[in-house]
C-alpha cells in the first residue's frame, strides 16, 4: 500500500536582474523571462583562459545589440 502526503518545499525564485552591460534592473515578470545568463568554462588555449569560469547577465536589448546581426531565426537545433 502507498500512502501519500503533502510537503511544503521552499525554493529560490529570481526577484530582480541587473544587466552587466547597461546596468538596468529588471524586476517585472515579463522582463525576467527575457533575461539571459551566459555561463561557461574556458577550455585549453581559450582566449578566456584555461579553466576560467566566465559569466555574463544581459537584458534582451543588450543581447540583441551584441549578437543580433549574427542570429539565424527559426534555425534547426
Amino acid at each position: 500500500m502507498i500512502k501519500y502526503g503533502t510537503k511544503m518545499v521552499e525554493h529560490q525564485t529570481m526577484e530582480s536582474f541587473i544587466c552587466d552591460k547597461c546596468k538596468k534592473t529588471i524586476s517585472d515578470d515579463m522582463g525576467l523571462q527575457e533575461a539571459y545568463s551566459i555561463r561557461f568554462t574556458g577550455g585549453f588555449n581559450s582566449v578566456f583562459g584555461d579553466m576560467n569560469h566566465i559569466g555574463c547577465d544581459l537584458c534582451q536589448n543588450c543581447l540583441y545589440k551584441l549578437i543580433g546581426d549574427f542570429c539565424v531565426y527559426n534555425a534547426d537545433e
